[in-house]
């Protein structure tokens, strides 16, 4: 049977492709759609559907685009209630793409419409489903999304129905059969998922803590929630514009691939109060940026990170990338939700240096220097997940994770402080927000807690396996 996982490393997210006989369906694209439609194209294959396994939240779906695009009809799970034109499946309804059948199989627990898709070959043999976030490679879905949209449905509720879902509907089918979830190791919307991104369900019946045979749905319930953290909070409104509809991708890189030389940027900073967001990488940026920007590097977690840290969804933002990244940072920032790009200086920060702009930078420490700063008693803290901190970290240094940032300026001191992450990217998103609230002294540490640990100079306490990854 003819399946194509689609990964994007940077938000975690698993897209699929299936074609049979010149139908094609994509199951939970991302929202730039061209390449779905190019993978078609080189199948001389129509998409005859779009499948949705549930109104996502960590990122903003391609669905409405590429129904646009191509005709596809849009399929969504019982109970789903969009404010736009889709198919709204019955529990067991089937499907045809060319000579393949997908099922749609109601699985409410991650939200109340979430759906696996049962996926049947041409000899009608069962492969594999598409589970969105209701089953993941090591992990289940977090239960406790749907409340921010819904205050009715709390964790507890969707954890019940969750249990049900997987051992009425998931459990009972084939062991050989492929899992296809919607995201691996590195999104929010689970705590302990694996860098594998498919497997055998019978593998996971073994190995996945949430589907032991012999437990309990009181055991279910109190083992899901145990961990969990609040989740980031881009992701209710990124449900609503997945159920209210969106602007097209296409208008949002058109307003945003708009190049500004540096009085120009300047100009348009100062009247729109818009943010300075500058994508490069931290080794760069440290050295010389607009002052009041922010660095959120392109190469790494960057949705996500805009998704957490960036409070106003519809922030008015100025881009400063790498010449060539304009495109490609306006994309990852829709896929997210944040659609209001408004221009990017023309030449990058080279060009704002060249016109003798004034520029601000960050100090950063190596691991020896950051030894000499501890002994003279210079205060260190640890912008890691609580988690991470909690597993390892630098004896003396406090935890201020970075998703919390915005929330706990009064801890930092006025007077020289050093931040540091895993390895460098975190630290220097902390260092350039913290330097844009006016905390001139803050100090980096290059290669952050990897480093520290490789030059094994600075005492750290014992290691602890974490119970949870967010």
């Amino acid at each position: 049977m003819k399946v194509e996982q689609i990964y994007t490393g940077c938000i975690a997210h698993a897209a699929y492709y299936v074609e049979s006989n010149g139908e094609a369906a994509i199951f939970d694209p991302l929202r730039e759609v061209q390449p779905y439609i190019d993978k078609a194209n080189e199948d001389d294959a129509k998409i005859k559907y779009v499948f949705e396994t549930h109104f996502h939240a960590d990122f903003v779906s391609g669905h409405l685009d590429l129904a646009k695009k191509t005709g596809a009809d849009i399929i969504f799970g019982p109970t789903a209630q969009p404010n736009f034109e889709a198919v709204i499946a019955e529990d067991n309804q089937e499907f045809k793409v060319g000579e393949y059948t997908i099922k749609a199989i109601h699985t409410p627990g991650h939200t109340m419409e979430s759906t696996t898709y049962l996926l049947i070959d041409e000899t009608r043999k069962s492969h594999g489903i598409i589970t969105g976030d209701t089953l993941f490679i090591g992990d289940v879905g977090r239960p406790d999304l749907a409340q921010h949209v819904v205050a009715d449905l709390t964790e507890k509720k969707l954890a019940a129905h969750l249990f049900d879902s997987l051992r009425n509907k998931i459990m009972p089918l084939s062991d050989d059969l492929i899992v296809y979830p919607n995201h691996g190791a590195g999104s929010a919307c689970g705590k302990m998922m694996s860098q594998e991104t498919t497997d055998t369900l019978g593998h996971q019946k073994e190995t996945n803590y949430a589907l032991r045979a012999d437990m309990t749905k009181e055991e279910f319930i109190k083992e899901l929630l145990e961990g969990l953290t609040p989740p980031p909070g881009y992701f209710p409104k990124n449900v609503l514009m997945n159920i209210q509809g969106y602007e097209s991708i296409d208008d949002i890189i058109d307003r945003g691939e708009k190049p500004l030389g540096p009085n120009a940027f300047e100009t348009v900073a100062n009247e729109t109060m818009a943010l300075i967001l500058d994508t490069r990488e931290a080794k760069d940026f440290h050295k010389a940026f607009i002052p009041n920007s922010i660095n959120i590097g392109l190469d790494n977690n960057f949705a996500q990170w805009v998704g957490e840290l960036i409070p106003d969804i519809k922030q008015q933002i100025l881009l400063v990338t790498d010449p060539g990244n304009e495109e490609e940072s306006i994309i990852r920032l829709a896929r997210v939700g944040y659609d209001h790009s408004i221009g990017y200086l023309k030449g990058g920060i080279t060009s704002w240096v060249d016109f003798g702009k004034e520029v601000d930078h960050i100090n950063r420490l190596t691991v020896s220097e950051l030894k000499k700063k501890m002994a003279d008693h210079v205060k260190v803290f640890d912008v890691r997940k609580s988690s991470e901190y909690q597993s390892q970290h630098l004896v003396g240094a406090e935890n201020s994770p970075l998703n919390l940032i915005n929330k706990h300026l009064s801890e930092f001191p006025k007077g020289e402080f050093i931040v540091h992450c895993e390895g460098g990217y975190r630290s220097m998103i902390a260092a350039s927000i913290l330097k844009q609230r006016g905390f001139d002294n803050v100090v980096d540490v290059e290669g952050g807690f990897e480093e520290i640990l490789e030059e094994n100079e600075i005492p750290t306490t014992n290691y602890v396996c974490p119970t949870t990854l967010l």
